[in-house]
């Protein structure tokens, strides 16, 4: 018995490497898919440290026990499969997906809508949330809303549409998140697993000498908070309280990020794209 990782299946191409796709990375590659993932150069990620994208700036970065590694180009990426790591490339635009040739392919941005993924990318094509519509622009939608229907596998029409309103944690929804007031520099003054109560400094945005402080506007332990030197635009997320106040929270993968792999991997399975593959092995 050994504790390594194993990642010899198909390869899975995941979008993003946030919050939510690192849940659906994570996931695949426990079943032992060949996850890689791409990101933009600089990626925005309140809850970095559960977030394969911290990668990118860091070289390495290990979530529940999964490593990821930034590579530079997709061919380095069966050594990191070998290693049990999942790649990480800056490719935002995916101009190495016809060296990566992947059975499937796992839009995870998040982004509200859909920023160039094609049905016909691979074989089997995943969008979550709203922005993609099942059947023309990707095979499957998976629905991100909290709620009764999260996870749900669409396989005609879209997601719910975007609320602009945070799902509930302990009865908490809006004020739970912290979005910046003006573009400029972000400037942490506290850290991610700290107690912080209402009314408290969390950081600064500095527009050219002109910082205005952030507060928190719930109590809680602060789940999420970009990290110092950010540049940010206005009114884009930059820290995250979780009311119910358990540190250990912080630092792992939510319910919701986990549902959404187990959906995609329901998905895989259930499209039956992996049927050839074992009549294959079996022959």
């Amino acid at each position: 018995m050994t504790n390594k990782l194993v990642m010899n299946g198909p390869v899975v191409l995941v979008r993003g490497a946030g919050e939510q796709a690192s849940g659906v990375g994570w996931v695949l590659a426990k079943a032992g898919f060949r996850v890689v993932m791409t990101e933009v150069a600089e990626p925005l990620m309140v809850r970095w440290p559960v977030c394969f994208g911290t990668a990118v700036s860091e070289g390495q970065w290990e979530v529940e026990g999964v490593t990821s590694s930034r590579l530079d180009d997709f061919k380095g990426c069966e050594v990191a499969w070998l290693a049990g790591e999942i790649p990480v490339l800056v490719d935002p635009e995916l101009e190495g997906l016809s060296l990566l040739n992947p059975l499937i392919l796992v839009d995870a941005i998040l982004a509200k809508r859909n920023l160039g993924t094609k049905r016909n990318m691979a074989p089997l094509t995943f969008g979550l949330g709203p922005g993609f519509t099942a059947g023309e622009d990707v095979d499957v939608v998976v629905e991100t809303n909290r709620g009764h229907h999260l996870g749900r596998l669409i396989y005609e029409g879209a997601a719910q549409p975007n609320t602009g309103i945070p799902g509930e944690v302990a009865g908490v929804s809006s004020e739970r998140v912290i979005y910046s007031p003006k573009a400029g520099t972000f400037r942490a003054k506290r850290a991610i697993g700290e107690q912080v109560s209402v009314g408290d400094c969390l950081g600064e945005i500095d527009d050219v000498g002109r910082p205005e402080e952030v507060y928190a506007s719930c109590s809680g332990v602060l789940r999420g908070l970009l990290r110092t030197a950010t540049p940010v635009a206005e009114h884009v997320k930059i820290g995250d309280v979780d009311p119910r106040g358990h540190e250990e929270y912080c630092w792992t993968i939510t319910e919701k990020a986990r549902a959404l792999g187990g959906a995609v991997l329901l998905g895989i399975l259930q499209g039956g794209i992996l049927r050839p593959l074992c009549a294959k092995d079996q022959s």
